[in-house]
């Protein structure tokens, strides 16, 4: 084997290393709702802000919704998505989310129709935790995968108990596709759109009682996708690119 096909074993073997590493659940900084904004020909709430804080940055997150929203919690009121209890029995975490959501930071959705999440700078692998989504579903416009749910793997009931969550792809025809969460019983989890985003839209598929949402993220883009690989990993290429090298050159000599 020449010196150049072995340089390249050692980059693959690298680059799995570097993958392994970065295998683990990671810690989600999830959005603090901060205010809403009532419609007064309609009296309720349309508009709804609040920020992300990461590691070095603050994002602000704003979603909007023509229909209104059922209700708004600010960090006060019922902890729907339990966040006391143990997070590696939770339905909103999983092998990729390592913390429950914040509690009582959540909006409240009765009515059918569209609505749109708009993020200040781009995000990544953002994640989508959901309560009591029994009655009604979710179609989004960018695919997503489920994460956990109330009753898989183990999982704890959510607020309001459980239920399996499933996602169904709707062709549209033209190149375009529709991702829809549904589910039965009562499902209360956490699903993901990998990558990045600086905004995400979807539509309630019918009105019911109420369900209820927040989302998080990994970190900001530049965060996430620019991280340089870990000291450990590096320096495991390193030692693997030394011995190689001295074995060559022995045997040159």
């Amino acid at each position: 084997m020449n010196i150049f096909k072995k340089l390249s074993l050692i980059g693959l073997l690298s680059t799995t290393i570097f993958t392994a590493s970065n295998a683990h659940a990671e810690l989600i900084y999830w959005a603090d709702w901060e205010s809403g904004t009532v419609d007064p020909t309609i009296n309720r709430i349309t508009e709804v802000n609040g920020t992300m804080t990461t590691s070095t940055s603050v994002i602000d997150v704003s979603y909007a919704n023509s229909q209104g929203i059922h209700f708004l919690q600010t960090g006060t009121g019922v902890d729907y998505f339990n966040s006391i209890q143990d997070p590696s029995i939770s339905p909103y975490t999983s092998a990729l989310v390592d913390n429950t959501p914040t509690a009582s930071e959540m909006i409240a959705l009765n009515r059918q129709g569209s609505q749109t999440l708009n993020f200040s700078e781009s995000v990544a692998n953002l994640v989508f935790s959901y309560v009591s989504l029994n009655l009604n579903g979710y179609a989004f416009d960018q695919d997503f995968d489920i994460l956990s749910y109330g009753g898989l793997d183990g999982n704890a009931n959510g607020y309001f108990g459980a239920g399996s969550s499933y996602k169904q792809v709707i062709d549209l025809g033209n190149g375009d596709f529709e991702y829809r969460l549904l589910g039965t019983g009562e499902p209360h989890g956490t699903i993901q759109f990998t990558g990045s985003f600086t905004d995400v839209s979807w539509r309630s598929l019918s009105d019911e009682t109420w369900n209820g949402f927040t989302v998080g993220i990994q970190g900001t883009s530049e965060e996430v996708f620019n991280e340089v690989p870990e000291p450990s990993s590096i320096a495991l290429f390193g030692l693997g690119l030394l011995a190689l090298t001295r074995k060559t050159l022995k045997i040159r000599s």
